[in-house]
């Protein structure tokens, strides 16, 4: 997989002091001491590739706009709703699949190689963790690389999606107004009105992003999965992530009840600061880096 050798980009990461030489030691401890290390990543690990979170504090979408994701029950019962989702998707593609991995998803990668990393979980959908080559892993939340129909199940590739709009749209066009997570760009109301969304090829069922929406629930197998491999774990590094969402802090709570050592990595405070053996407060792809 290419992956970009330039300056990380800082557009939508927080500001934050560079890392302490004392509390690099204390992570370097922390790691060391790990055999079967279970790493949780969430969108603070992937600002630095481009990509907007939600929450980061002045830089986030919720601190930019009042714009919100879209909604599970919203997308499934309004055709318009997906027609909106679906323009905006498809402007914001071309860009959002472009966006490579950065020190820090290719620093959990050579831990996997090197036998540190005994599984990963990311709560993102944009696939940089794959494009890294990490292989121990499960995308807790799912992956807009992917597409499914909510009718027959069947799956294409996001990408093979992209050619469908483009040849039910031969002369739709639309410029975007800002970018936000998930692949999605801003769009008016009216330019949206003319976008045609292709239905399933096999059933002509709904088609909607492997991923799991606000209002959505993660399916109780992967969910049961994910306990396993942690169970197989003796320690817990949660990085890029405040946590908010339950589907991904009920394994911080597990992992508690195991009095498991928790690590946070995170630029501004998380849910469970008050009982994590240690909190760090430092960009990813700046402290990753010189743990060895």
């Amino acid at each position: 997989h290419s992956v970009s050798r330039a300056s990380p980009n800082l557009t939508f990461v927080p500001a934050c002091l560079p890392p302490d030489p004392a509390e690099v030691e204390e992570l370097q401890h922390f790691v060391s001491n790990s055999k079967r290390l279970f790493v949780m990543t969430g969108a603070g690990i992937s600002t630095e590739s481009g990509i907007p979170d939600y929450r980061s504090e002045g830089v986030g979408l919720y601190a930019r706009t009042d714009r919100r994701p879209v909604q599970h029950a919203e997308f499934v019962r309004s055709a318009s709703a997906r027609q909106r989702y679906w323009a905006r998707n498809f402007v914001g593609w071309p860009q959002f699949s472009s966006h490579q991995p950065n020190k820090a998803h290719l620093v959990l990668r050579d831990w996997e190689k090197l036998g540190k990393l005994h599984w990963l979980v990311t709560q993102n959908v944009d696939a940089l963790h794959t494009k890294a080559g990490s292989q121990r892993m499960t995308e807790l939340h799912g992956c807009t690389h992917r597409v499914f129909c909510l009718a027959c199940g069947d799956r294409i590739l996001r990408s093979e999606l992209q050619e469908h709009f483009e040849a039910l749209n031969p002369t739709w066009k639309a410029e975007a107004f800002g970018v936000a997570p998930d692949g999605d760009v801003f769009l008016t109301d009216e330019q949206v009105r003319n976008f045609q969304v292709p239905a399933c090829r096999k059933c002509g069922g709904i088609l909607k992003p492997d991923v799991t929406f606000f209002g959505d629930t993660v399916s109780q197998e992967k969910v049961s999965f994910v306990h396993q491999r942690l169970a197989e774990s003796d320690s817990m590094l949660i990085a890029g992530s405040s946590m908010q969402v339950y589907s991904g802090y009920r394994f911080a709570l597990a992992a508690r009840e195991k009095k498991l050592p928790i690590a946070v990595l995170n630029i501004g405070p998380t849910r469970l600061d008050h009982f994590a053996s240690l909190k760090l407060n430092f960009r990813c792809g700046e402290l990753l880096p010189l743990i060895v």
